[in-house]
């Protein structure tokens, strides 16, 4: 399978919006009455993952079409965060995922960041071995994400 191309794509244009709109659809169905935007969840909107600190990217597949997208955002101290990690369904069990956390780790040592951190829920168990696997260690709640039940950091 050809590797995926990513681009950066403000989270106000599309497909980042609509990858972003599946995302949180799929978590609401995942963790009923969770809003990804509410008052008491960590931001990640278009100012967190967008220039100058952050970014959102886009991976294309070899035919265009979108399948997958995350960000990255300013925390502090030279670390960042990686969030809104979706994987379009019909893309899913062929590493998709992997390769966008890679490439959201390369857009962050770009932007001069020197350690990563992300969270992920108790229902999400794909993707917290993938964390694992990727060498992210246990870390505290770092962002004072209520629902999150694995918090991990990386050194880039």
């Amino acid at each position: 399978m050809p590797a995926l191309s990513f681009r950066p794509v403000p989270l106000s244009d599309e497909p980042a919006r609509s990858l972003v709109t599946a995302m949180r659809e799929e978590i609401g169905q995942l963790y009923a009455g969770v809003v990804l935007d509410g008052p008491e969840m960590p931001k990640a909107g278009p100012r967190e993952l967008g220039p100058p600190r952050g970014v959102f990217l886009v991976g294309f597949d070899a035919s265009g079409v979108a399948v997958c997208g995350g960000g990255v955002k300013d925390v502090g101290d030279g670390a960042c965060e990686i969030k809104r990690m979706y994987v379009i369904p019909d893309a899913r069990n062929a590493g998709r995922g992997r390769e966008l956390l890679v490439a959201l780790e390369d857009a962050a040592r770009k932007l001069g960041y020197e350690r990563a951190r992300l969270d992920t829920g108790p229902d999400q168990h794909g993707a917290w071995r993938m964390y694992l696997e990727a060498g992210y260690k246990p870390i505290e709640n770092f962002n004072g994400n209520p629902m999150a039940t694995f918090f991990g950091e990386k050194t880039l």
